[in-house]
């Protein structure tokens, strides 16, 4: 959370200056560690969710099974996605591969919007892209991936 969270913090301090409401929900700020590859999160950890107590479902798609990774030769990594068993709503997505940084934020969109995994898996991904992995992954949290 570097420079992103900072601009957010920025706009939500002038918004309450100006005498409006500013808002920054830390939980739904993505992080990045700007490696080869990337890690990218936001929302919670399967280990925080244990610990709240919430049933859960994980979804996982390796990149490995993404045709564009395969084609840049660069298909190390995997995507995951926590969901809540009984409304599948997403909890938290982890993402490392080359781009986590740019595919994290489809997860933080759909923190933001109480979106389910069913949501991202039933969007309309480009094909062949990276994203898909994401698609995928939800697939995986209430059925089967499709690519595995």
């Amino acid at each position: 959370m570097l420079a992103h969270k900072a601009e957010e913090d920025g706009v939500a301090c002038v918004e309450f200056i100006a005498g409006l409401h500013g808002h920054v929900d830390y939980d739904k700020v993505p992080g990045v560690v700007y490696t080869h590859p990337e890690v990218a999160s936001v929302g919670k950890t399967e280990e925080q969710v244990k610990e709240m107590g919430i049933p859960y479902r994980v979804g996982k798609f390796p990149m490995l099974g993404n045709s564009r990774a395969k084609t840049i030769d660069d298909a190390e990594g995997v995507v995951k996605i926590i969901a809540e068993k009984e409304t599948d709503k997403i909890l938290g997505v982890h993402i490392m591969c080359s781009n986590a940084g740019e595919l994290i934020h489809e997860a933080a969109l759909a923190l933001t919007y109480g979106a389910s995994s069913e949501d991202i898996a039933r969007t309309c991904h480009a094909h062949p892209t990276l994203s898909e992995a994401v698609k995928e992954a939800a697939m995986a949290t209430y059925d089967k991936a499709i690519h595995i």
